[in-house]
This record gives structure tokens, C-alpha cells and sequence, in this order.
């Protein structure tokens, strides 16, 4: 979705542009040759990595390949460090011309830090989505963009649908909103848990937000009439009708902070994973609200701590505590407050095209 903006925005600059791209349903709405769906490159996690090995490492070097055959003037690297630091290792080597442009930074601020000074040496322009991100790297004499937050640009321009719940088939009840990611492996992972608490929350009707490049029958088996409802590629629409949220980590956060909606972030993956995410990592956080923050501001539930009593406890606390709410949406204006109000598609790609052109 960010990388689709950025291309509607260098179409504005230049008329006659052209886009060869690693992407999905947004990029080729914007025009351009795709070579392959993200949805084939989604791995999460180290042992996920590991048990599709082969696929990972065919999709590098068919990437590789196809950008040297291709030819371009400039390539844009999206996030995705563990893929795209490779390729822009592999083009600095073979295609040391090429004009190799980061938009959104690896969060190597987490964890290897160190990563900052390759990053130095591979890429010729960095543009970032977080405020603290260009302090970071300045650490390591790297001047690079902060170019705003693209989520916040989307929720702007967002206008909710008045017929939302009438489309959906839902109640008049208050939303509890269900985010369980967009990877299969996510789903699989966190959505039995959400959706366990339901006994405690009668009052209440939760509400999946489904994606439609994971196969639909998955999410069936957690419809319950009138009381678990799936919706596909409505997030933004959900966020805006809703009490409180069930969020696992990722931009999702930011999303349901910057919809001033209270929420528990959650997340688990396998033993494997995290017992080498928590010997890397080295921020106090993981949520995107409490980094932006510096402080907690939104309760994290990871791993042995994201159980459903833990989880009915800390989802009464922001439904059920005025006080609460109002603290945590009184935050999420402090914290929106330092992304600033930068236009962060429309500068990436006035940034690029500057670059390119010299």
C-alpha cells in the first residue's frame, strides 16, 4: 500500500515513468509490470524462514536477476531488511550505477544495530516513517529523511462508511475490534486466543478484520452468530467504528492509536523465534504507540503473558475504566503529535525524483 502511493506520486513528477516491481494488489493498480505477489515472499519468523529455505533464496535470486535484466535507473527498496539488504549487497557489486533508495528503514534500532553502518555503505538515500529514526542513524554520521508517517496520511484522507454496520450485517452492540495480522502464520497463532475471551464480553460483538490474500474458509471457523462477525479489507472502517481493540504487533498499532481507539497489543510466535527475537532485541517495547512514545502507553501481551486471562483482564480495564480510556486517547494525541503532519508519499517521492535526476 505505501509502495503504491509513492508510484501514484512519482507518476505526478514524471508522466512517462515506468514501475517493475515485488508487490501486490495496490502496485498494480498503479500500472507497471509485477514479477511477484508479496503473498509468495511472506515468511514470519526465524523457523518459518528456516522450513522455507529454498523458496526464500529462489525469490532472491529471480529478483536479482530480473532487476539486472531489466536495467533500471533507481531501485526502491521497502522495508523487508532480511530480503532487500541482500539484493541491494548483490546490485552495489553488479550494478554499482544503479541509485539504490530505501523507503521505510529496517527497524534495526531493535536489535543488530550495527546494521546501520551496511546500510551506510549500500544505500544512496533513506527515507524514514518514524521521528526518533533519523537521530538513530545519525549515531552512525548517515543523514538520512524523515519523511513523515504514511498511516498517518492514510487515516486522514480516510472517510468512514455510514452504512458499515448495515453492509456487514452487524448490531447496534458495541465493537470489540479483532486485528490478528495479515501472514497465515499470525492468524494461526493469535486468532484462537482472541477470540476465547468471548464468555466475558456479552454485551459486546467482536469483529475479525480478515484479508483477502489468506483463503476466507480459515476464518470461518471463528464466525459465531451475532457475536463474531468477519469483515475482509475493512480495517480502517472497522478502527472507526469501534470501543477497543485486540491488536497483534505491528503497523496495526499505529493504525488503531491514530483512530484514538484504546487496545491490548498481543503477540506469540513459536518457542524457536522468540527465544532468538529475546536474545536480540533491544528496545523496552514493540508496539509502534509505546516506541513512538518512548513510554508504555498501550499494555503488550507477548508470548507466555498473551493468555485469555490475561487478556479478559487487561480488555475490561479499557472498556470498563473511564479514566483508562481517557488516559490512553489523551497519549495517542501526544504521540500523533510527534509524527508531525509531513506528507510522507508525496516527499519520498519528491526526494526520489530529485535523486534520480541528478
Amino acid at each position: 500500500m505505501h509502495a503504491s502511493h509513492v508510484m501514484h506520486e512519482l507518476k505526478k513528477l514524471d508522466h512517462e515513468a515506468q514501475f517493475r516491481f515485488f508487490g501486490g494488489d495496490y502496485m498494480s493498480a498503479e500500472g507497471g509490470e509485477p514479477v511477484l505477489h508479496y503473498r509468495e515472499m511472506a515468511f514470519m519468523g526465524f523457523l518459518e524462514v528456516v522450513l522455507n529455505i529454498d523458496k526464500v533464496w529462489n525469490n532472491i535470486k529471480l529478483c536479482q536477476k530480473d532487476i539486472l535484466e531489466y536495467s533500471p535507473d533507481g531501485v526502491i527498496l521497502v522495508d523487508y531488511s532480511g530480503f532487500n539488504l541482500r539484493i541491494a549487497k548483490f546490485l552495489r557489486k553488479k550494478a554499482p550505477h544503479l541509485k539504490i533508495l530505501y523507503y521505510i528503514s529496517p527497524k534495526i534500532w531493535a536489535w543488530n544495530t550495527g546494521r546501520a553502518n551496511k546500510i551506510k555503505k549500500l544505500v544512496d538515500d533513506m527515507y524514514c516513517i518514524l521521528p526518533f529514526e533519523k537521530a538513530f542513524y545519525k549515531k552512525f554520521d548517515f543523514e538520512v529523511n524523515y519523511v513523515g508517517n504514511p498511516s498517518l496520511d492514510e487515516v486522514k484522507s480516510f472517510t468512514p462508511s455510514s452504512d458499515f454496520r448495515e453492509k456487514n450485517g452487524l448490531s447496534n452492540k458495541p465493537i470489540i475490534a479483532i486485528l490478528p495480522g495479515s501472514r497465515k502464520a499470525e492468524v494461526e497463532y493469535m486468532l484462537h486466543f482472541m477470540v476465547s475471551i468471548l464468555p466475558g464480553f456479552r454485551d459486546y460483538q467482536f469483529v475479525v478484520a480478515g484479508v483477502t490474500n489468506l483463503d476466507a474458509k480459515y476464518y470461518e471457523n471463528f464466525r459465531r452468530e451475532g457475536v463474531v462477525s468477519i469483515v475482509f479489507d475493512q480495517t480502517y472502517d472497522l478502527l472507526s467504528h469501534s470501543e477497543a481493540a485486540v491488536v497483534t504487533s505491528g503497523t496495526a498499532t499505529l493504525e488503531t492509536a491514530l483512530f484514538e481507539v484504546p487496545q491490548v497489543v498481543c503477540y506469540a510466535t513459536s518457542f524457536v523465534t522468540y527465544a532468538i527475537i529475546r536474545a536480540l532485541i533491544k528496545v523496552n517495547y514493540i508496539s509502534l504507540p509505546n516506541l513512538i512514545a518512548g513510554r508504555e502507553i498501550v499494555k503488550e501481551l507477548i508470548q507466555d503473558e498473551f493468555s485469555p486471562p490475561n487478556l479478559m483482564e487487561e480488555l475490561k480495564r479499557i472498556t470498563q475504566n473511564i479514566e483508562e480510556r481517557n488516559k490512553i486517547i489523551e497519549d495517542y494525541k501526544k504521540m500523533k503529535a510527534l509524527l508531525g503532519d509531513e506528507k510522507a508519499s508525496e516527499n519520498t517521492a519528491k526526494l526520489i525524483y530529485k535523486k534520480l535526476k541528478q
